[in-house]
């Protein structure tokens, strides 16, 4: 077997025997020189009998690389750039003249084989172990970030710190669930009963006083929810933010360190649903004036209708615009107005990218809490003996305490799991727009103690 295979076209085999006439392939003479020893040149009597070599050369130093396939009547490419590759130089003009009859190259230098041969250059990127994996502290690389990275981020610090995470979310579901069966168990049952959908009888006062009593009670329990919800919020993103180092943080820990940020994040979000109720108002006024003006009850309602359409689309554009406010506010120890600009920084030219990822998480945790839920109300209505019309409050009837608790007890089970992976999504989403922006990677392996990150070349980058 020799040492210096002839040009093969990727994934051939070569060949190590001459070949006899009228094969495919390039022939090898048996009486070839060593492969230390320079290969014959052709003379002045080039052409002359016996020559191998063609009549037409071309000139001197005008070959160039291959583009396509490799042909015997074509020169070797240049070597590959980086490590890994094989260690042989291509031919130069002249050079060898080893099975290429007919040609006027020369043939390879000894040990230069072909695409993915013994001693030559393995096929592109065979060799070549790409760029080096971004460093992984905590719960993500410090890199950008993909979609599946930043669920899976989320998942990852409710599995980590799931003592911590699972104590806080479950905390503020018990308070929001209790709060939500007791209104609807004092409040809600008797407004329903006194002006059920089907009930002739019910007068003006009846009507204005279930009405009153269901914003009574809806208002506490948002009140109460908010209050929870800012809480849990506070610490989760506190948390979530030392998982991305790695670092374990308790109940306590959080709680000092987020204690801070509580009042101003209250403020921004009391503000951001100001906003929104703000520009709802101002798309339903012009309608709604038309109604009450007299006017055609087609153009005022498609008035109305229009102007509904439009504040909605208005609300969640501004939703997604201040997405980012919250985390930034915590993290970066920001004002309210600073860090609704800095959202608004972060989210410009990638709005849709914030607003696709927040309804991917949306649906997940609402699937998530309608699995759970959904199989405690069936039996909770199954052992309350309530029947549909009573749960739906379309009857007039009492909805039992039996079925209040038992789904009460699926919807804490659901906001327990779901309310952790909705506030990690925020801030990894936060984190990985910095990382894009700012190379905040660089800071964060700081922190972590990442020695010499940044100073090679960075991972790939995952497509958005």
């Amino acid at each position: 077997m020799t040492d210096t295979p002839g040009w093969a076209s990727p994934g051939s085999a070569p060949s190590s025997e001459g070949r006899e006439p009228g094969a495919s392939g390039p022939a090898e003479p048996a009486d070839r020189p060593a492969p230390t020893e320079p290969a014959p040149q052709p003379g002045p009597d080039a052409q002359g009998p016996g020559s191998k070599w063609s009549k037409e050369q071309p000139p001197a130093g005008q070959w160039s690389a291959p583009t396509g396939a490799p042909s015997p009547n074509q020169a070797p490419p240049p070597p590959p750039p980086g490590p890994g590759w094989g260690g042989g130089q291509p031919a130069g003009p002249g050079q060898g003249g080893h099975g290429f009859p007919g040609g006027g190259h020369g043939g390879p230098p000894p040990g230069y084989g072909g695409y993915g041969t013994p001693g030559g250059y393995p096929a592109w990127g065979g060799g070549w172990g790409g760029p080096p994996p971004a460093a992984k502290p905590g719960v993500i690389p410090l890199r950008p970030l993909g979609v599946g990275e930043i669920l899976d981020g989320a998942v990852s610090t409710m599995r980590t710190y799931w003592r911590t995470v699972l104590g806080i979310a479950l905390a503020v579901a018990v308070v929001t669930d209790t709060c939500l069966v007791l209104v609807q168990g004092f409040f809600v049952n008797d407004a329903l009963a006194r002006t059920s959908l089907d009930s002739r009888t019910a007068t003006l006062d009846d009507v204005y006083r279930s009405l009153r009593d269901s914003m009574i009670g809806t208002g506490i329990v948002t009140v109460i929810s908010a209050a929870a919800v800012i809480v849990a919020t506070a610490l989760l993103t506190t948390i979530t933010s030392r998982a991305v180092l790695g670092r374990p943080v308790s109940t306590g820990e959080a709680w000092r360190e987020a204690r801070p940020q509580i009042p101003r994040l209250a403020g921004l979000l009391l503000l951001l649903g100001l906003i929104t109720v703000g520009v709802i108002v101002v798309g339903a006024l012009p309608g709604f004036l038309v109604l009450l003006s007299g006017g055609s009850d087609i153009g005022g309602s498609a008035l109305f209708a229009l102007g509904i359409l439009g504040a909605v689309v208005v609300a969640v554009w501004l939703a997604i615009r201040y997405y980012l406010a919250a985390p930034a506010l915590m993290l970066e120890r920001q004002s309210v107005t600073k860090a609704m600009t800095r959202s608004a920084k972060l989210v410009r030219g990638s709005w849709w990218r914030v607003f696709g990822i927040q309804l991917l998480a949306w649906l997940i945790a609402n699937i998530v809490s309608a699995i759970v839920t959904i199989p405690f109300a069936l039996v909770g209505a199954a052992v309350s003996g309530d029947g549909m019309d009573d749960i739906l409050g379309t009857s007039g009837g009492h909805v039992g305490w039996a079925f209040l608790i038992i789904r009460g007890i699926g919807s804490l089970i659901g906001t327990t799991l779901t309310l952790p992976i909705s506030a990690g999504v925020t801030v990894l989403l936060y984190i990985d727009q910095r990382i894009r922006r700012e190379a905040l990677d660089l800071e964060l392996a700081r922190a972590a103690g990442v020695h010499g990150y940044g100073t090679g070349v960075p991972g790939p980058v995952p497509g958005s």
